[in-house]
């Protein structure tokens, strides 16, 4: 089931001049960097069903000031996928790292987007990534309470095991409307042109495919037990109006790591780094400045 393809369908891809395609930990990457050769830079990891053209307006207002390494996940967009099938929240954690040591690149921050600050944040707990400062967009972090815990892993599980499945979702993406729908179920008021990217994506077997496969896999009961472990400095940035992930799990998430920060963004939705990248990108750079030390008298 092919995925993308840069070279032909990629042309046009938001923020297309940042491309390229890397090879480390047995994977093809697409990765989107703003700089050249080994340093330090921020590095954004999108949420599931994503990719890269999610940090389309974020990417060059954050590389103003720092560089900035984007890539699309295992099995996402551009990116092939691991062999035997998706990748896990585990593996992904692992590929991850492995791509950014190829590239020679030290993060000074990860800023994950759902579920993408999860796989940041289980990195660094398993020690895959330096304990540097991690930003979650609307951080999906906290498992399905109660029976849906069990029930949605097991429905992705059993719709990635039908052969079928992935191009049912692509066949019935091939309606616009359809996809507009799912966008303005996560609160957020997107442009034509930013529905026009996720149906471009959603139109796509192989994507969809490793998307449902990634649901299936994943396993947030674990590393919300971990989280109290965590010692690196933890920012949220909670928009008010997401309907995917409620702002309500913030403070739960503060309560397992009481040094996390919250930052409410009011009037967003799940999407808010695509709705309003220059609130976000403000909020980002409060988050990681220095703290000034106090001089002593």
């Amino acid at each position: 089931m092919s995925l993308l393809a840069l070279e032909t369908d990629g042309t046009d891809w938001p923020n297309r001049v940042l491309s390229r395609m890397v090879h480390a930990a047995g994977l093809n990457w697409h990765v989107q960097d703003t700089g050249i050769g080994p340093g330090s830079a921020l590095v954004l990891l999108h949420g599931t069903g994503a990719s890269t053209h999610s940090w389309a307006g974020l990417l060059p207002i954050l590389g103003q000031g720092s560089r900035v390494v984007a890539c699309d996940l295992p099995g996402h967009a551009f990116t092939s996928r691991p062999r035997g099938g998706a990748a896990s929240l585990d593996s992904m954690a692992r590929l991850v790292p492995a791509l950014l040591n190829a590239l020679e690149i030290s993060p000074a921050a990860v800023i994950g987007h759902s579920a993408g600050a999860a796989v940041a944040l289980r990195a660094v707990l398993d020690g895959q990534l330096a304990p540097v400062p991690v930003v979650g967009i609307n951080a999906a972090l906290k498992p399905f309470p109660g029976a849906m815990g069990k029930i949605a892993p097991a429905l992705a599980r059993a719709l990635f095991l039908n052969p079928f499945a992935a191009f049912l979702f692509a066949r019935k993406a091939m309606d616009r409307a359809a996809v507009e729908k799912v966008l303005a179920g996560t609160g957020s008021r997107l442009t034509p042109a930013q529905i026009d990217w996720y149906h471009r994506l959603f139109q796509n077997a192989g994507h969809i495919d490793a998307t449902l496969g990634m649901m299936a896999k994943w396993d947030l009961a674990s590393l919300w037990e971990d989280l109290p472990r965590l010692e690196s400095p933890l920012h949220l940035l909670v928009a008010s109006h997401d309907r995917t992930v409620p702002p309500g799990d913030a403070r739960q998430i503060q309560a397992r790591v009481p040094h996390a920060t919250i930052t409410t963004l009011p009037g967003l939705g799940h999407l808010v780094h695509e709705e309003a990248p220059e609130v976000v990108a403000t909020a980002i750079g409060r988050c990681l400045a220095p703290v000034p030390h106090e001089v002593a008298a």
